[in-house]
């Protein structure tokens, strides 16, 4: 079939301790078989809160992409400078390797991650407003209502996703995402093409 579309509901996500024992991440929907060893993923899209300064997990070799969705202040301290995610709903890229600690300049925050090797995969994390029309390309799309409940429509299929419930979207050759009501996060993973 060209586009796929299977309900990811929160009650089946997968919950993981953080390797730096800080917290808890919340994996919505993973693949790309072998990989990060602890997950045994090449990619995964997934949400966690960050309620105390302290630093990141070294995932060195993968893309990372974040945002904030509950919350304000979030500011990722590297070596050479500042990641600013302050402001919510506007995503951030950077290198799983750089070392980083987090400040939380406005209590604590919640975060949606996009992460992927990225000798294998390449990623992208769009904010889709209401009434927005996205194209999606060949791959595989995770489409997510953070906040609030959303509805989309892809292709002819009109969906309603409760808060804090997803699709994932297979594309043989790309669609079209509209978004009805609602934010969405919408995270894009794609094969490397050699």
């Amino acid at each position: 079939m060209p586009v796929t579309v299977h309900r990811l509901d929160p009650a089946h996500y997968r919950r993981t301790p953080w390797k730096n024992g800080g917290g808890e991440l919340v994996v919505i929907t993973a693949g790309g078989g072998d990989g990060w060893a602890a997950g045994g993923v090449a990619w995964h899209f997934g949400r966690t809160q960050i309620v105390a300064p302290g630093p990141f997990s070294d995932l060195a070799g993968f893309e990372r992409l974040q945002v904030v969705i509950k919350g304000g202040g979030l500011v990722l301290v590297t070596p050479t400078g500042e990641i600013d995610l302050r402001h919510p709903f506007r995503p951030q890229r950077y290198d799983g390797g750089t070392p980083i600690v987090t400040r939380l300049d406005d209590g604590p925050v919640e975060v949606v991650n996009l992460i992927a090797d990225r000798r294998r995969f390449n990623i992208d994390l769009r904010v889709g407003e209401a009434g927005e029309t996205i194209k999606l390309g060949a791959g595989e799309h995770v489409v997510h209502a953070p906040i609030e409940a959303v509805a989309i429509e892809i292709g002819a299929q009109r969906m309603e996703l409760p808060e804090d419930h997803a699709v994932q979207v297979r594309a043989e050759a790309g669609t079209v995402l509209k978004v009805m009501a609602g934010r969405a996060l919408i995270g894009s993973i794609a094969p490397v093409r050699s």
